[in-house]
């Protein structure tokens, strides 16, 4: 009895063991199972998906069909041309891992290789796969960051893209005629091209359809290649557009020109709301509270003189404003700005309503020197460049008569910004020359400049005077010894080649004639120029100039001034002056 007892103990914990842990078992294979079929489908999609894009790449073309381009034929890619497909599946699916793509890409060699076993591919693919996500599941957050390490940004297939689509663009251009029917699904695929690439800029912006498209492209390519055998026609055709695109450059290139120089040249609205707001404010004034303070001080010969040609109400305010935020004895400063009557009453009232601090401001007319009249001292003409029909350009060979009560005067251009206190300009020894300036004839420097780019020396009256290798320098920021340019009477020098009729080459060339072997030469960090137009000045020389010139057209006033030089000069005006306010003047 007790055997029997024990036997029905057994037996029900054994149907109560099966009952428990075979459904266990069961699922747990059932999981198994669906895993492994689960990710050999999509394995096996993928692979058919990728196979059919690959193959559409163009192996040879037979025939060309009447109605349009026949399909490629088909052919096997290498592991090469899958790995780039398969990357970009990557970039697409971060769950795709490293491992995974290993495993999928020996399956794909396999079937490429071998001749394709369907039973041994599939066997050894699906247990690599399984292998792989096995090993994913074990830490899946380390897989993505290794993952999301691995993938590399890439342009290669974008770049290829828009090659083709030139490529394309050029054999519609130059394609006969009679070869529209042949070519309009070229065009068509063109415009698809475009349309696929949009602005995409990595591989991974671009879509399944834009690579197959992408391969479609380079088969079709290939069959109009076909249609071109005559080399000697198609280099004709491409010599010719060749030629037709570099007028065409040529056109623009004058055309920019042109307008620059238009800009250059006229006024900005904003400037001319400023010159005639001012000049009202000025005549509003009664006569007496027109003067300026410190009339005691404007010839005194132991003082700082500078002179400013101009007619630009703020390229004054920032020359004025900069010299003297950066000089130590403010009070030793004395401006003599030179402009034309008509601009006299706009920069007067600034500097009434802006008085420069300890320094002095002295305001003349060029209009009334007597002794203008002794001189021919401007010539009328039709150029179309400012430094050519500038009369305050050629004022600068007038200095001596203008100011007879000095013995030396620094000439700054309206266009320069002072950055460091100038006092140290006036010690310099001058060894008996007239005028202290800048060298511009060192090569690789900004500017580079020789006689001979300017001035004709094969004329025998002028060529056996200068040597052609003698050292340029620059106008903008010089220190001139009146003294000894009165002993040399240097301005009758210049009067004897205007009367040559050498006025048309502009007053920098002009200057480098009259004061010929009369010129020291500075140290470049006393002035440093291109500011106006070389976007290659070197920023430790612009911070450590004295003074730095935006000589050129791109002037820092205007709208096509440089912008990463404009700061330099903005600083040194107050734009929430009510003035500039009201005539929309910002830096």
């Amino acid at each position: 009895m007790s055997k029997i007892r024990l036997c029905q103990r057994i037996l029900l914990l054994s149907l109560f063991f099966l009952s428990v842990v075979a459904p266990l078992v069961f699922v747990s294979h059932r999981l198994n199972l669906l895993t492994l079929l689960g990710r050999r489908e999509f394995l096996e999609d993928l692979y058919r998906a990728t196979y059919r894009g690959d193959t559409l790449k163009l192996n040879a073309v037979e025939q060309e069909g009447a109605d349009g381009l026949e399909e490629p034929n088909q052919v096997v890619y290498t592991e090469k041309d899958f790995a780039s497909t398969i990357s970009y599946y990557s970039e697409k699916n971060n769950d795709f891992k490293e491992s995974g793509i290993a495993g999928y890409r020996t399956t794909t060699l396999e079937r490429n290789v071998s001749g394709f076993n369907p039973d041994k591919g599939q066997r050894q693919g699906a247990q690599q796969n399984e292998l792989s996500f096995m090993a994913q599941g074990r830490n899946i957050h380390d897989s993505q960051r290794m993952s999301e390490k691995n993938i590399q940004v890439t342009n290669k297939k974008v770049q290829e893209i828009k090659d083709q689509v030139i490529l394309a663009k050029a054999y519609l251009k130059i394609a006969p005629p009679s070869s529209n029917l042949r070519l309009r699904d070229l065009e068509q695929l063109t415009r698809e091209m475009e349309l696929a690439v949009g602005e995409a800029t990595q591989d991974s912006d671009l879509s399944t359809s834009a690579l197959q498209k992408m391969r479609h492209m380079e088969a079709s390519l290939s069959k109009v290649y076909r249609a071109f055998p005559d080399c000697s026609a198609l280099g004709a055709k491409l010599h010719t557009m060749l030629r037709q695109a570099e007028e065409q450059v040529r056109s623009q290139r004058h055309q920019a020109t042109y307008l620059v120089h238009l800009a250059a040249r006229t006024a900005p609205k904003g400037l001319h709301c400023l010159s005639m707001r001012l000049t009202a404010e000025y005549f509003a004034l009664r006569p007496e509270e027109r003067k300026l303070p410190n009339e005691n001080k404007i010839y005194h010969p132991d003082l700082y003189h500078y002179a400013v040609f101009s007619d630009n109400v703020l390229a004054c305010a920032a020359v004025v404003n900069s010299t003297i935020s950066t000089a130590k004895e403010q009070e030793k400063l004395v401006f003599h700005v030179l402009t034309k009557s008509l601009n006299l009453p706009a920069i007067s009232m600034w500097f009434l309503i802006n008085p420069p601090a300890k320094a002095t401001v002295h305001i003349l007319s060029i209009d009334n020197f007597e002794w203008s009249s002794k001189y021919n001292t401007y010539q009328e003409n039709n150029s179309s460049y400012p430094r050519f029909t500038s009369e305050l350009n050629y004022l600068h060979f007038y200095l001596p008569d203008i100011f007879p009560a000095l013995n030396k005067i620094v000439l700054l251009d309206h266009d320069v910004v002072v950055q460091q206190d100038l006092s140290e300009l006036w010690n310099i020894n001058m060894k008996g020359n007239v005028i202290g300036a800048v060298g511009t004839c060192q090569e690789g420097k900004i500017p580079f400049y020789r006689i001979d780019m300017f001035i004709n020396l094969s004329d025998p009256l002028i060529g056996k005077r200068f040597d052609a290798n003698a050292c340029t320098w620059a106008f903008g920021m010089n220190l001139f010894d009146l003294q000894q340019w009165r002993r040399h009477n240097l301005t009758a020098v210049y009067q004897n080649y205007v009367q040559m009729g050498l006025w048309n080459i502009g007053s920098l060339p002009l200057g480098w004639l009259t004061f010929y072997n009369k010129t020291e030469l500075l140290d470049r960090q006393w002035h440093v120029l291109g500011l106006g137009y070389s976007s290659d000045v070197d920023r430790n020389e612009i911070e450590q100039a004295s003074v730095i010139h935006y000589d050129g057209l791109r002037k820092p006033w205007l709208d096509i001034a440089m912008g990463r030089y404009k700061s330099y000069w903005t600083k040194f005006l107050n734009f929430d002056n009510i003035f500039l306010q009201q005539c929309n003047l910002q830096a």
